[in-house]
């Protein structure tokens, strides 16, 4: 489920602090029922399982090869345009105690690289020549009692065509590719425990 920025931008979450200079571009809502208040490393184990794209819909995988395909055509996606490149990692803004928390397992499934890894909070990034974007992902309570996990998505476009390539993509992530990634991960909370 679509959120106001403020159900973001109201929360006391470390990321506040290393990403003044990005803009909030979404915020998503995604249900676990039965979630408890220590339950957000299960949540995300449970979201490590799901797979990532490769075991999304098919309008969803052929969105990703596309934007892949274009990527490698106009050469989007090049080693020169990454974290720790292009741009530095937010890595280098850690102050001293997030420097020393886990940073959270790589991942072959996606391509965004771990910043940090806390009890209710974690931050990945991915930087291409399009933009900087952070995938912060919050452990929340609900008004029912239970917990929700929330996605953030942080963007630092890298000029007009940035901006430009941000807007062109909107329709797209907001209708076909958060939706899957709800149903994705709802199911990933609720099959945790299956083998």
């Amino acid at each position: 489920m679509r959120l106001p920025d403020t159900a973001h931008t109201a929360r006391p979450w470390r990321i506040h602090e290393l990403t003044p200079d990005f803009r909030l571009e979404d915020v998503w809502a995604f249900r676990a029922p039965g979630a408890g208040p220590d339950d957000f490393p299960a949540m995300l184990a449970a979201l490590r399982k799901a797979g990532g794209p490769r075991r999304q819909s098919a309008p969803v995988r052929f969105l990703f090869a596309l934007r892949w395909k274009l990527g490698a055509l106009f050469g989007w996606d090049r080693p020169t345009s990454g974290v720790g490149v292009r741009v530095g990692s937010l890595r280098d803004r850690l102050p001293g105690d997030l420097r020393r928390a886990p940073r959270g397992p790589e991942s072959d499934v996606a391509p965004l690289t771990p910043v940090y890894e806390l009890d209710d909070e974690c931050a990945r990034e991915l930087a291409n020549t399009t933009s900087h974007m952070v995938m912060h992902l919050g452990w929340v309570p609900t008004d029912r009692g239970e917990y929700e996990l929330r996605m953030a998505v942080l963007v630092k476009p890298n000029g007009l065509f940035g901006r430009l390539y941000m807007a062109a993509i909107a329709p797209f992530r907001h209708l076909v590719v958060y939706p899957a990634l709800a149903r994705q991960w709802e199911a990933a909370w609720r099959d945790r425990d299956r083998p």
